[in-house]
């Protein structure tokens, strides 16, 4: 990632574009610009869109899953998410504006890059804790995380961070729930969900 030496403002982000395909994260107040993904990466994130999309549909709930769109964390920073999930009503009278979510996602996924390790696992993990999302997955297929995050041996690893409702924690994540192989992701989010982290992996 390389960032601009230049602050704008929130309201400058959402109007900014400079005629390329490049697409940038607002973070603290500079325009952040992001690497472009591997195949496996799309992969991944298209098989987990279709995957949320299709428990949405069974639970009937009023949500959609979401690919592109940004999460606003605080005044200054914005984050591109590989994944989300939001309730339709957070976004469904902004049909012509820029396409960044205000208010908090129910569930956001970032998958691990070379270039993301640090903000996926320390400086995002703190914003969307602190903005309330209530789940946030850390997919690391090439188990690229710190042995502290994923453990040794290190191999590829799914994490499950979900918002602590108990009376003194309430707002802070959990210890997170890791999956790897042919274990089952659980999620508190989707309880009927039927996925291993291999086939996440596998983007199929």
């Amino acid at each position: 990632m390389v960032a601009t030496s230049k602050r704008v403002t929130f309201s400058d982000y959402l109007a900014y574009g400079d005629d390329t395909d490049v697409r940038y994260e607002l973070v603290k107040g500079q325009l952040v610009e992001m690497t472009p993904p591997t195949w496996q990466h799309l992969l991944i994130a298209r098989y987990l869109e279709r995957l949320f999309e299709a428990e949405i549909q069974r639970s009937k709930l009023d949500w959609m899953a979401l690919q592109g769109a940004g999460q606003r964390v605080d005044a200054e920073t914005a984050r591109l998410p590989d994944v989300m999930v939001a309730p339709i009503q957070s976004f469904q009278d902004s049909a012509e504006e820029t396409a960044v979510l205000q208010d908090a996602a129910c569930l956001v996924v970032e998958i691990v890059s070379p270039s993301s390790v640090a903000d996926d696992y320390l400086h995002k993990l703190a914003e969307y804790e602190a903005k309330g999302i209530a789940e946030y997955w850390i997919v690391d297929p090439l188990a690229l995380g710190a042995a502290r995050y994923i453990g040794t041996p290190k191999q590829p690893t799914i994490s499950v961070y979900q918002l602590n409702q108990g009376a003194l924690t309430t707002g802070e994540y959990n210890t997170p729930e890791q999956f790897r192989g042919s274990e089952q992701v659980q999620s508190d989010l989707f309880p009927l969900l039927q996925v291993t982290a291999q086939q996440i992996f596998q983007g199929q």
